[in-house]
């Protein structure tokens, strides 16, 4: 294919050999897979702010560090300058989140480095060599939905222990290779001690996982494991180890429990559709 003209320079720098064929295009960025050597990897190439659909940047961007105070000062008044950094900042964010969280255990693709502004990193790939599916495209067993939401629980603790949330973790950001699920897509990552809307965006993250495995698995519907993380992290007592129970007893005075789980209940009338459809399946086999 033609190359496209973000992925030109590391073909003129030797990072990669060949662009073999576009894997998807977002809000955010276009990836595509690539070659480089014996090795297929993936290369995403970040939009401009101005090609970007992608709102609430400021919600997202609060509490994340500025290299410098000059930088800091241009980005609160909006100069040229400042939106520049600004988007320089953001681009940066994932890769820095990436390496991060590598390093902490959590289950993310592999980066192999950062060069023009494109990331290249491991292509994630189902048990036949192809891209892996996203967890909202595959069927799963009861089992299989418990494991997976036990293990992406694991993941989401992982990283709050080193201060983060994914910002926009579903069914849409999680990729099931032969090993297990993958997170992916991290430029809106936040600080969990710097952002005002923290505790929100990881009860969203973690509400729209359970969502989603709840369909196979409707008793993961009734856990809590997002407030009971939290607690913890406020606490200072999280650990990536943590026993958790799914179990929080909540200041009912103080929480709005409706909107907290209002996609749990979404879900939970979606499994039992699904449920009265495979019992109706099995009655007519």
């Amino acid at each position: 294919m033609k190359t496209p003209p973000g992925l030109q320079a590391l073909i003129d720098d030797g990072v990669i050999d060949e662009v073999m064929r576009p894997l998807k295009s977002g809000k955010e960025a276009a990836v595509y897979v690539v070659r480089t050597g014996d090795e297929v990897r993936c290369a995403k190439v970040y939009k401009d702010m101005a090609q970007r659909s992608f709102q609430q940047r400021v919600q997202y961007q609060e509490g994340r560090k500025v290299r410098g105070s000059r930088e800091a000062r241009a980005i609160g008044k909006a100069t040229k300058y400042g939106r520049k950094q600004q988007e320089t900042a953001w681009k940066n964010t994932e890769v820095e989140a990436l390496y991060q969280l590598r390093d902490a255990g959590v289950r993310v693709p592999e980066p192999y480095g950062y060069y023009h502004g494109v990331l290249v990193m491991e292509l994630v790939t189902d048990a036949d060599g192809h891209s892996a599916p996203r967890l909202g495209e595959v069927e799963l067993a009861p089992d299989q939905a418990r494991g997976f939401h036990r293990f992406l629980v694991r993941q989401v603790v992982k990283m709050l222990c080193v201060g983060l949330i994914h910002g926009d973790l579903s069914e849409y950001n999680v990729l099931v290779a032969p090993d297990g699920p993958v997170i992916i897509d991290f430029p809106q990552v936040v600080s969990a001690a710097g952002n005002n809307a923290a505790r929100k965006m990881l009860l969203r993250d973690v509400n729209n996982l359970t969502a989603s495995l709840g369909a196979w698995a409707p008793e993961l519907l009734d856990t809590w494991y997002a407030e009971e993380m939290w607690a913890l992290f406020e606490a200072g007592e999280l650990r990536p180890d943590s026993e958790l129970t799914g179990v929080f007893a909540h200041d009912e005075s103080a929480v709005d429990l409706d909107s907290v789980r209002h996609a749990i209940n979404d879900a939970r009338e979606e499994a039992l559709i699904r449920q009265q459809g495979r019992e109706a399946a099995a009655e007519m086999d």
